[in-house]
């Protein structure tokens, strides 16, 4: 099988979401298992300057900041494409995902790649037959409240890919009693099977 890490917390040391993910990925590793990891903080490029929707530019009329867009684009759709397993860890900021979790989707969007258009105008996602996990954390935010604008949208999004099995791990509410988010979370990561 093969995993693929994403990591979107901009905080490196002392992350729960980034620790939690860690714990997750030893749960389910199995020997063998091909581990891909990205860590959004280092080189994440924000979307800007598109035309197309689905990032569909004539190579011809791509600038130069295109095709640095394109290139990591590639290696994004590729990561994921080739993977079997999806983890995402992610902190809930300011209700919804961080930047570079919204910057990662916009460059994984692609279609003919990761979804396409059918005859009657709607999307059908091609990433089939793929599980993900999520592992998102929060300060006050309760996951899925009407605060939570995060998960519902990451789940739609890997929705959107095709990618249709999606667990979510989570310790919400972190500011109002740490000990017990982590605890419910590493409990949470435990039952899964």
């Amino acid at each position: 099988m093969k995993i693929y890490q994403i990591d979107s917390s901009a905080r490196k040391k002392g992350s729960t979401s980034r620790e939690l993910a860690k714990k997750l990925l030893n749960k389910i590793k199995k020997p063998g298992d091909e581990v891909t990891y990205r860590d959004l903080d280092d080189e994440m490029l924000f979307v800007s300057g598109l035309t197309e929707s689905g990032m569909k530019i004539d190579e011809a009329d791509q600038t130069e900041y295109h095709k640095k867009m394109f290139e990591l684009s590639n290696k994004l759709v590729n990561e994921i494409k080739e993977s079997d397993i999806i983890i995402i860890s992610a902190p809930i900021y300011n209700y919804g995902p961080p930047a570079t979790l919204k910057a990662w989707s916009d460059l994984v969007a692609r279609v003919g790649e990761t979804f396409k258009f059918k005859p009657n105008g709607r999307r059908e996602g091609l990433l089939k037959n793929k599980r993900a996990y999520l592992v998102i954390t929060s300060g006050g935010t309760k996951l899925n409240s009407n605060e939570d604008f995060l998960t519902p949208w990451l789940k739609f999004i890997l929705n959107f890919f095709g990618i249709e099995r999606v667990d979510v791990v989570s310790a919400d509410q972190m500011a109002l009693n740490y000990d017990k988010s982590i605890k419910d979370a590493e409990k949470q990561i435990e039952n899964i099977s």
